[in-house]
């Protein structure tokens, strides 16, 4: 068995099916074999689209994003995917060809020569390991799939040399920590919040249950968004970075936190909690700084937590002994609210996007925490209200938004929608969006996916409209339109300082997006209609909005 086909034999133990990827002169060998295992493979038309593709595959699809690229600069075209998915805790396996294990490692001239990229890709992704042997293949691809199920999954990236390839020769993480002692906790507070993250998504039903049992709402981080139905009254959707969500946590007795970093990006301030933090995560790193550590898969944890906590407290007993309110759907006031830069970034009257629904119950209390929250929402997002409601009301709840580093996205989509996002948290990428939401749709034709960005951040990757075209996917792709990169914009008339360089030619993107295959449209009076058109169209549509200033 050749190296090349060590490779395919092994990615098809491991039920890969899909590569993302380019061809090139080094890696023919690993493309002739996954050919012969009948994989399918994606051509993106950059190196960087096809580890986001890969990246929104690996999000949807639960299985490890695979990527195959050349050696060189195709391999280091794909690190600042590899470094979104880091920071996003995504399993994405990059597999390139390197130099020649005869190769003396030093300028020869060799095509595609670099000093070091095993190095260059052990810095942005857990680990970077290179082969020396036709025999270590199957073992340096099945330490990564390992790797995958039993921790934190992060990309990694094998490096085969290149001659190689041509020539001949379940682990899962144990719950730890007391679980008794934080069913306890739970069913002893006063009040309860309930954070989930993405390492939350496979334990939905035992969260709802436990947000239920204990009266608790539920926050999410921008990774855990789409893990509670978005239209349940208990779901606050993401906005840990509100002051209002951080003032309601504080006011809560025990805070139960799964699958999340809790980390700055998800927070836009040093927000510190003073109460019971019950942590559960599979990085034993991340819950050192709780009262009750559990170390622990959220799927194995919260419905053990769960049924503990129901042998402690029934939803009935609860409901007995405090009183049950419909909520309000509308509410108006004044706020001011400022973004991760200190920057004002909505104010104003209060109009409602998205309110709970008026069915489900919640104790007194917990109305006006809502309603806070909501007033907060509504006027970070206040410039785009008019189109986020119009997105509001076109999407199923079932829908997925690939959302980009944009003002539109984080200021607003992020404040008001709580369908599920694809969206490069941390790390944060601009020219995410699309190729994420290509990969997305891969792994699931039936899901409904859109994608929001800017007009900034599409300009990174719009080329891939290509590859949407020619797959034949109906995906809604609104840009909007503020002439640039606003966020930075805004810092700099922060500081204060000269508005320099952030000012963007934009380009005609409905003749673009007719260029590339696609349809498009601009500034349409009927928005909510134009993106059921869409989801509805046999290719991908640009609809192209303008942003109130």
């Amino acid at each position: 068995m050749t190296g090349a086909a060590a490779v395919a034999a092994t990615l098809a133990a491991y039920d890969v099916d899909t590569v993302f990827g380019i061809p090139g002169t080094h890696n023919l060998a690993l493309y002739e074999a996954l050919s012969s295992h009948g994989m399918r493979l994606i051509t993106p038309r950059h190196e960087q689209g096809a580890g986001y593709a890969a990246d929104g595959y690996a999000r949807i699809s639960g299985r490890p994003g695979v990527v195959l690229t050349t050696t060189g600069p195709g391999i280091l075209n794909a690190a600042a995917a590899a470094g979104q998915a880091y920071s996003d805790s995504i399993p994405l396996l990059l597999i390139s060809p390197g130099v020649p294990t005869t190769h003396p490692r030093r300028s020869t001239g060799y095509l595609h020569e670099t000093k070091n990229q095993s190095a260059a890709m052990d810095a942005v992704c857990a680990w970077s390991h290179r082969v020396t042997t036709v025999a270590e293949i199957p073992s340096a691809l099945a330490v990564a799939f390992t790797f995958f199920a039993g921790g934190r999954p992060r990309p990694v990236h094998i490096e085969i040399p290149a001659d190689l390839l041509d020539a001949p020769g379940d682990f899962s993480v144990p719950v730890r920590g007391s679980l008794p002692e934080a069913a306890a906790a739970l069913a002893g507070a006063r009040r309860v919040g309930i954070i989930l993250g993405g390492g939350a998504r496979k334990a939905g039903t035992a969260a709802l249950h436990l947000a239920e049992t204990l009266n608790a709402l539920v926050v999410t981080t921008i990774n855990g968004t789409g893990t509670l139905p978005p239209t349940h009254h208990r779901n606050l959707g993401p906005g840990l970075f509100l002051k209002s969500t951080q003032t309601w946590l504080n006011t809560c007795d025990v805070v139960l936190a799964v699958g999340t970093e809790l980390a700055p990006s998800d927070l836009w301030t040093d927000f510190t909690y003073e109460g019971t933090l019950i942590r559960i995560d599979v990085d034993p790193a991340q819950t050192t700084a709780s009262t009750i550590p559990i170390v622990a898969r959220a799927e194995a944890a919260l419905p053990a937590l769960a049924a503990l906590v129901v042998d402690a407290v029934s939803g009935a007993d609860l409901r007995e002994r405090v009183p049950m309110v419909g909520l309000s759907e509308e509410h108006t006031g004044e706020v001011s609210v400022a973004g991760p830069s200190g920057e004002p970034v909505g104010e104003g009257p209060i109009r409602r996007v998205s309110a709970h629904p008026a069915s489900g119950e919640v104790t007194p209390d917990l109305v006006a925490v809502i309603q806070q929250i909501s007033e907060e929402r509504a006027a970070l997002s206040s410039r785009w209200y008019p189109e986020l409601a119009a997105i509001a009301e076109a999407l199923p709840d079932e829908a997925v938004i690939a959302a980009d580093n944009s003002m539109f996205c984080y200021y607003g989509a992020l404040a008001t929608l709580k369908n599920r996002f694809l969206f490069p948290t941390g790390f944060g990428t601009l020219g995410y969006a699309l190729p994420a939401a290509i990969g997305a749709k891969i792994a699931d034709p039936d899901l409904p996916v859109m994608v929001l960005a800017g007009d900034g951040a599409l300009q990174f990757t719009v080329q891939e409209l290509a590859t949407a075209v020619e797959l034949g996917q109906n995906l809604p792709i609104v840009v909007s339109l503020n002439g640039g990169y606003g966020e930075i914009r805004a810092e700099m008339r922060a500081r204060p300082m000269p508005e320099v360089a952030v000012d963007l030619h934009a380009p005609d993107f409905v003749k673009l997006a007719e260029a590339f295959g696609a349809r498009g449209i601009a500034h349409p009076a009927d928005l909510t209609g134009e993106i059921g058109k869409a989801f509805a169209a046999d290719v991908p549509t640009v609809i192209v909005i303008q942003e109130q200033t």
